[in-house]
């Protein structure tokens, strides 16, 4: 199947050569000229700009958005919107909230041009194991596109789950879940690696991926990040967040369903990026003023 991408990125530069090994024929197009020119040296077309992409493509054509959630993906999105024709369809494979799913989707649909969102799961890894693929949009069009939907997603990785705004909803919520494991594998860690014993915190982390009822894939990454750094010296303790586990948080307020996991979760990301919250030195002020406990200051 033909298929124009855009942006190649960590996961688009994996998912398009992905789907050329399997045969698809693929047209590249990214800002990074030499992202570009890296996958037409790997035997894919690539041209140097989306009016390029979308001659290159045989109507009705199909267009997948790889690129940053926000503006990034609104520009490139309102691009192809002047440049695709009836019946043609655009995939935003990237991080969207679905409220943007729901908007882009009846403005493409005003010209004819269908949209599908895709929620895509799988990281780097996924060029080897697939990706799992949390899709939205009309049943017909997603039907059209399933020879890349299964040609990315490895068995039983692939499922359409609702209309627009669906497929972006479930990986918002898939991606809550992720925040609120990861801080209960980070804290267990934690409390181990603060005890009397000597534990060898990726053998043990090895040990429970066989029978324990705590393990995944996300337990596996840590074995191996253990493995290789097991006082992980060479991090900082700064985590990031991408914007769907707030999100989440906030459809969970919406619709007044309790997500305190989430929330601990999010609010220790929030924290790590502090390296003295002013917070804490409100707490320290407060014991000193109410009990005269010590304190400690900078010189």
């Amino acid at each position: 199947m033909q298929l124009g991408f855009v942006g190649l990125g960590r996961m688009g530069s994996n998912m398009v050569m992905r789907l050329a090994r399997a045969g698809h024929e693929i047209v590249v197009f990214d800002r990074n000229p030499g992202a570009v020119a890296q996958a037409a040296a790997a035997g894919l077309r690539g041209v140097d700009s989306l009016d390029a992409l979308v001659r290159a493509l045989l109507p009705p054509r199909a267009v997948w958005v790889m690129v940053p959630a926000g503006a990034a993906t609104e520009s490139t999105i309102d691009g192809l919107a002047t440049l695709l024709a009836e019946d043609d369809v655009v995939i935003d494979g990237g991080n969207t909230r679905f409220h943007d799913d729901v908007r882009r989707a009846r403005a493409l649909g005003a010209r004819g041009i269908h949209y599908v969102d895709a929620g895509t799961s799988g990281g780097i890894w996924g060029l080897a194991d697939g990706y799992c693929l949390m899709v939205g949009g009309d049943a017909s069009v997603c039907s059209r596109m399933e020879p890349i939907f299964t040609t990315l997603a490895p068995e039983r990785g692939y499922l359409r789950v609702g209309g627009h705004g669906a497929g972006h909803y479930v990986k918002m919520i898939h991606n809550g879940i992720e925040y609120g494991l990861m801080q209960a594998y980070a804290e267990g860690f934690s409390l181990m690696q603060a005890s009397e014993y000597d534990l060898d915190l990726g053998g043990i982390a090895s040990l429970w991926m066989h029978g324990s009822v705590v393990r995944s894939w996300l337990l596996d990454l840590a074995s191996r990040a253990l493995a290789d750094d097991p006082e992980l010296a060479r991090l900082e303790a700064h985590v990031e967040d991408s914007g769907e586990g707030r999100w989440a948080l906030e459809e969970g307020i919406a619709r007044a369903v309790p997500l305190p996991a989430l929330a601990a979760a999010l609010f220790a990301r929030f924290r790590s990026r502090d390296e003295s919250p002013f917070a804490d030195r409100l707490l320290a002020a407060l014991r000193h003023q109410f009990g005269g406990h010590a304190v400690r200051t900078h010189d």
